[in-house]
C-alpha cells in the first residue's frame, strides 16, 4: 500500500464522498436496485448523477480510488462497477494505528 497515492487519493472532498456513498450502496444508490444488484458494484452513470459532475471527472476520480487500492472495478459489457476494496480500508487502519 503505497503512502503517499493513498493519502493523495483521500485528500479530496467528493473523492471522500464516493467512498461514504460505496459503504452503503443500497442506501446511496436507490435507483440502481431496479437495474441490477449490488454484487458487483455501483455504476458509474449512478455515480456521476449522485455527484453532479462530468462523467471524465467521476472517471478520474474512481481511476486515482483505484490506483490506491481503495476501490475494485468490474466491466460488464460495455459499464464499469464500482465497489469498496474493504481489505484495503482494513490495511489503512492498520497502518494508522501503528504509523501515523
Amino acid at each position: 500500500m503505497d503512502q503517499v497515492e493513498l493519502f493523495k487519493a483521500l485528500s479530496n472532498k467528493t473523492r471522500l464522498q464516493i467512498l461514504a456513498w460505496l459503504k452503503e450502496p443500497e442506501t446511496s444508490f436507490p435507483g440502481q436496485a431496479e437495474h441490477a444488484g449490488f454484487e458487483d458494484g455501483v455504476c458509474v452513470g449512478q455515480i456521476q448523477l449522485k455527484s453532479g459532475l462530468t462523467q471524465s471527472t467521476v472517471s478520474e476520480y474512481l481511476a486515482i480510488l483505484q490506483r490506491a487500492g481503495l476501490v475494485q472495478s468490474t466491466r460488464k459489457g460495455q459499464w464499469t462497477y464500482y465497489k469498496r476494496n474493504e481489505a484495503a480500508f482494513e490495511q489503512l487502519s492498520k497502518l494508522i494505528l501503528s504509523d501515523v
